[in-house]
């Protein structure tokens, strides 16, 4: 699930080389490739993708990676490492495109989202791949314009929803909601930090949305928000703002940009008309009350909406293609301090 609110478009915008990490908001068909059942490359994801082909973007389109890298002007997200690395003898050279290394169902933690998806990359072996490519990419360019390369790239990070979700699902050892985040925030601390010594200093954060509010967990509580879940994803956000606060005064050189998903999207429920949007509470595409009670499966009978631009949802969890434009570009062009700080990522882009 991501968000949308305000943001202004701009044309003089650095195209950055983009690296992309995360859960399914960014995940472009990393898990065709996994024996999970976290997968959209079936009908009705991508109905509105070209040639109305499902790649394993959960959306009816592009997915909220695709649409960022379209605000720096990019066609599209970049492909998934596991689709590069099938090329061996041209990897070195796609490879300087950039990567997108996120996985449907993942988390910080390395046992989110295997009980409820099967097998997913999780934050941790993400980076690892990253340190693969990063091998290979001063094996083309040399250490000192690898350097400068990477240094010059922007990192993408999207994840922390599935966290939550286990925790709420009693899928952790841990019970205390403080304890919890307090683990996760102290593993965030460490995967970012590994990804700076891999020569990244451009960080662009997403915090967790309003999770509570998604028709998954709505259409189980007669149409409301789940408050416990929201209240942990608000908490996830200040944790987070400390902890780049942190890295930003510790590591030289470290920058980034983080983005108010939470915030972006009850601004967006509170007013949906600003924003063109009509229904915020029913999925498009999916099964059931409020299409939240099962996954966006043609063969399985899912309901398909006539207009998917007048929702926020796509389906049970994941947002339409038009609101991740929308929240695109406020990350990329936004200049209220309270959705993107302390900088927007076209800022951090040119920084």
């Amino acid at each position: 699930m991501l968000v949308v609110a305000y943001g202004n478009n701009n044309n003089n915008v650095k195209k950055p080389t983009l690296f992309i990490f995360g859960d399914s908001t960014f995940d472009v068909g990393t898990n065709n490739f996994l024996k999970s059942i976290a997968k959209a490359n079936i009908l009705y994801n991508g109905i509105d993708f070209l040639h109305s082909i499902p790649t394993g973007r959960f959306s009816n389109g592009y997915n909220t990676a695709d649409q960022i890298a379209r605000q720096f002007g990019y066609m599209e997200s970049p492909p998934p490492f596991l689709v590069l690395a099938k090329h061996p003898y041209s990897f070195k050279r796609n490879i300087l495109g950039g990567a997108n290394f996120a996985s449907a169902g993942s988390g910080i933690l390395r046992e989110t989202g295997k009980k409820q998806w099967g097998e997913v990359t999780f934050l941790e072996e993400q980076v690892q791949q990253f340190k693969f490519v990063r091998e290979k990419i001063n094996e083309k360019l040399g250490e000192e314009k690898a350097c400068r390369f990477v240094s010059n790239a922007l990192f993408l990070i999207s994840i922390g929803s599935n966290d939550l979700f286990d925790f709420a699902r009693n899928e952790t050892s841990i019970r205390n909601p403080q304890q919890y985040l307090a683990s996760l925030q102290a593993t965030y601390f460490i995967h970012i930090k590994n990804i700076y010594l891999l020569g990244a200093r451009k960080f662009g954060i997403l915090s967790i949305p309003p999770i509570g509010c998604c028709p998954a967990v709505t259409s189980q509580n007669k149409g409301n928000c789940l408050k416990p879940l929201n209240d942990l994803a608000t908490a996830f956000y200040s944790a987070t703002n400390t902890l780049l606060q942190q890295l930003s005064s510790e590591l030289l050189g470290f920058k980034y940009s983080l983005g108010n998903t939470f915030l972006m999207t009850k601004t967006l429920l509170d007013t949906p008309s600003t924003f063109g949007l009509k229904e915020t509470k029913s999925a498009c595409c999916g099964i059931g009350y409020l299409n939240g009670q099962g996954p966006c499966n043609k063969t399985a009978g899912a309901n398909l909406c006539f207009d998917r631009k007048d929702h926020l949802f796509w389906d049970w969890f994941h947002p339409s293609e038009r609101a991740s434009q929308l929240a695109a570009q406020t990350l990329v062009h936004g200049k209220s301090k309270d959705f993107v700080t302390p900088i927007n990522l076209s800022q951090l882009a040119r920084a």
